[in-house]
């Protein structure tokens, strides 16, 4: 019975998870109600209060959608004004002409690596998703190929590289050199993206799947009727670089200055979105001819075809609030803090588990650096190679706890199987590689 007692934040983890997809696959119930019913189930069983379920329920949901409701609308819109415009189109198309079909996954992992160390990665999906689709339909491949791809290059380089909060924390975490970090995070990078952006998607055999309809080009354009490929690709990349000239700034600035506060307002992933929607209205809609009740229902369209993802992230955040609060985390790091493994390995595995568990990348790497961080000096190990062991382990596969999961999801149209066998694998794998290569790095350092 003790036993039962003390283990039992992992096992109504597993046993909530496994309602879940019960409820989900075989019953067919909507993820959210099946997301909000798990989440009572997991307080139950670690004995919370009922009240206090309702209370992180809202928490979670809340926090969730706070942080990422508008993130993720302002971004379907400005990638619904690309594709209803052309844009899309001109990029994919340029892209295509420049690069080839056979090469054109290159340039995806390209776009995709750098929109990953410049946004948040939620921003970074929604704008890159409906070029993936146009550029899909110009090479007339399967779109599941490319969207591997993408997201590959995207979440590593998101989950590797500074100014993203999780690597620059683990930065000040090891007390690592930061332009070490960048030099040996691309060399970490290089082989995880090749593994889980280009063979992967050669071996995964069920690529071929209808356009989402959320994703569906209204019309094939003229060359006369589309925006130019410049104009076109720095739209997109507003938000990027309104952030990275952010970050650059705030290293010389002070925190009690008024221009800390009007760099970091319009430098926030929602103002800088809401500024790259504004000029996206004039430049993909009003100055291609079309008139504003025309852009509105884009717009309209973008949020209607969104909803229920905005819904499904903030029950998934509610989730895994549920999870936090009946200390799955501690229960971790309380497990593996008496261990004399590698310490590499020892912070991958740490960091995997709790990402696993709790779904979230940034809580999984600060939680772990804490962990091993104060025992770095008894270790023999590069503390570069630290973060990067750590940040490969936060850039795990994740399942039903994590909202990029429901993103990847609802977005590309999949069953939870096959978000599983896809969104699942090309993390895995990623992750993997790069532990590989860094105790491969660790043998000459």
């Amino acid at each position: 019975m003790d036993w039962l007692v003390s283990n039992m934040p992992i096992i109504s983890l597993a046993i909530g998870v496994g309602l879940l997809l019960f409820l989900n696959m075989k019953v067919k119930l909507n993820s959210v109600l099946a997301l909000v019913i798990a989440g009572i189930f997991v307080g139950l069983l670690n004995g919370m209060e009922l009240t206090s379920i309702v209370d992180t329920i809202k928490s979670g949901l809340g926090s969730t959608l706070g942080s990422l409701a508008l993130i993720i609308g302002f971004g379907a819109v400005l990638g619904k004004l690309m594709v209803d415009s052309g844009a899309a189109q001109r990029i994919s198309s340029t892209l295509l002409d420049k690069f080839g079909v056979k090469n054109v996954q290159w340039a995806l992992i390209i776009v995709g690596a750098i929109f990953g160390v410049s946004v948040f990665y939620e921003v970074a999906f929604i704008i890159l998703a409906p070029l993936v689709i146009s550029i899909a339909i110009e090479a007339k491949i399967p779109y599941m190929k490319l969207g591997i791809t993408m997201v590959a290059a995207t979440t590593l380089s998101h989950s590797l590289f500074p100014p993203q909060p999780g690597p620059t924390a683990l930065v000040e975490a090891y007390g690592a050199d930061m332009g070490l970090v960048y030099m040996l995070g691309i060399v970490v990078f290089i082989p995880g993206v090749i593994a889980a952006g280009i063979i992967f998607p050669r071996i995964y055999k069920d690529k071929d799947r209808p356009v989402p309809p959320l994703l569906e080009k209204p019309k094939e354009f003229t060359d006369e009727e589309m925006p130019g490929f410049g104009i076109s690709l720095l739209v997109p990349l507003i938000p990027a670089i309104m952030i990275s000239i952010a970050t650059i700034i705030n290293m010389f600035i002070g925190e009690d200055t008024f221009l800390y506060q009007l760099v970091n307002f319009f430098g926030s992933a929602e103002m800088s979105l809401l500024l790259a929607v504004l000029i996206a209205i004039y430049v993909f809609g009003i100055r291609v001819g079309r008139n504003m009740k025309e852009i509105m229902n884009s717009f309209d369209g973008a949020i209607k075809g969104i909803a229920m993802i905005i819904f499904i992230v903030g029950a998934g955040g509610a989730f895994k609030e549920i999870i936090l609060d009946s200390g799955v985390g501690d229960y971790i790091a309380s497990m593996m803090e008496n261990t004399t493994i590698n310490p590499l390995i020892m912070a991958w595995l740490i960091t995997a588990m709790l990402r696993i568990a709790t779904g979230t990348g940034v809580v999984s790497a600060i939680t772990a650096a804490g962990i091993v961080g104060p025992l770095i000096t008894t270790f023999d190990v590069n503390p570069v190679l630290m973060v990067l062991a750590t940040a490969a382990g936060s850039n795990t596969i994740t399942h039903v706890n994590d909202a990029s999961f429901w993103l990847f999801k609802e977005y590309f149209n999949l069953s939870i199987k096959d978000t599983f066998k896809t969104w699942g694998m090309l993390l895995f794998t990623t992750s993997i590689v790069g532990l590989g290569v860094v105790l491969i790095l660790d043998i000459f350092m």
